[in-house]
Formats: C-alpha cells, structure tokens, sequence
C-alpha cells in the first residue's frame, strides 16, 4: 500500500490527518476516463484512471480514504465481476457504478453486493460529485474503525495473562472480592491487576471495558 496522499491546498478533500482523498476509475472509454478525471481534480481529489480492472488490481493503493468509480461493462469483462474479486481480496471500496446500458436487474445485483451508487450515461456531475463525497465519508470512517480497533488490539495484546485473566472476570460483573476468590488471590493484588489492566486499556468504567470487550470478541467470565 503506498503512503498517504497529503495537501495543504485548502481545495482539497482531506481526512483528519491531512491525507488527500483518492478516487480510482475503471472505464475503458478513454474521453469518459478523462471527462471525470478532471470533474473529480477540480474539487481538490487525487484521481487514478485505469482502462481495465488488470491494471486496477495491479496499482497499489493509496493509504487514505478512497472509492471506485467502476464502468459496469469493460470490454471482455464485467463490471459486476471486478466487484466480487474485490470482495474476495479484502478491497473493500466503497463502488459507484456507471453504465450506458444499465438496467433494473444489473443495478440490483450491484447494490446487494454492496456498491453506493448506480449512474446511468449520462449522468448530472453534481449527482456523481454528491456520491462520490459520501463514498468517501463512509471509507473514511471505515479507516478511523479499523484504526480504533487495531489500536485497542495492540492495547489487550500489552496485558499480563493474569491481567486478560482479572478483565474477563470484570466483564462478566465479577467484584473484586468474588475475582479474588475465583483466582485463589488476595483482593489487594486483584485490585493491582484490576487497576494496570484498566489504565492499560483506557477504560474508566466498567461499561467501557464491556463496550471495548465485544469490540475484541472477548469472552465475558475468563479470557486467555
């Protein structure tokens, strides 16, 4: 994955750490290509253009907020097909869908399988400008997600067994004195693990830890 995109022009779409925002298009219609290549630069976004999805799949991805704008019928190969090796590499951009042959059945099939949005050419740029900015709000806050939790991951990683031992007791509503009891320890030393487990994980409150728990699929009770 390459680096994040930054910009200080104040025209461009920019995430909270200053990453310019990245549309890639698939379509091989050269003029199309170009046509929404500088519809989308003109409001401040980084754009790729590919002519097909080998090329696409091949260029690697900008580490910052993005979607695909994909041309359901590419010469030799579909649209709708490019969506599910997507799927299945973990690319998960969010997809708008355009097409000079659309249809009820084909727009169904793309928005089941998870696109944002289906454009019929010609399409207003407004429309696609709208959409394109809520594809990319929505990636956006996918990335903070994914950031969020791999942070919290790092922060359970960091904890002694007898620390993840004392937390999923805390989790399923355990006092200090029953967890003392359960763990054949004195109540002073589960405080300690008590007190380094929740400074460890920046919880200040047991609805806290739950919330974060579920984020890990951590098991209420006891946790290895």
């Amino acid at each position: 994955m390459v680096s994040g995109l930054h910009s200080h022009a104040n025209s461009a779409q920019c995430d909270s750490e200053g990453k310019v925002s990245v549309v890639y298009v698939i379509d091989d219609d050269e003029s199309m290509r170009y046509a929404l290549s500088g519809l989308l630069r003109s409001t401040g976004l980084h754009v790729e253009t590919f002519a097909s999805s080998r090329e696409f799949l091949a260029f690697p991805k900008y580490d910052a907020p993005s979607c695909l704008i994909l041309d359901v019928r590419l010469r030799g190969e579909s649209g709708l097909t490019i969506q599910e090796e997507a799927a299945k590499t973990d690319l998960r951009l969010p997809i708008l869908f355009i097409t000079a042959h659309g249809d009820i059945e084909m727009s169904v099939k793309a928005m089941k399988a998870g696109a944002v949005d289906f454009f019929s050419k010609p399409f207003r740029d407004q429309d696609m400008l709208d959409a394109v900015a809520h594809a990319l709000n929505r990636d956006s806050a996918r990335l903070a997600a994914e950031e969020s939790i791999a942070l919290l991951r790092s922060s359970y990683d960091s904890l002694t067994p007898r620390e993840r031992e004392v937390m999923g007791f805390v989790v399923a509503g355990l006092m200090n004195k029953q967890i003392a009891s359960a763990m054949h320890l004195s109540e002073i030393t589960v405080k300690i693990h008590r007190g380094q487990m929740m400074k460890k994980l920046a919880s200040r409150s047991v609805a806290d830890l739950v919330r974060k728990a579920e984020a890990l699929g951590v098991d209420a009770h006891y946790s290895r």
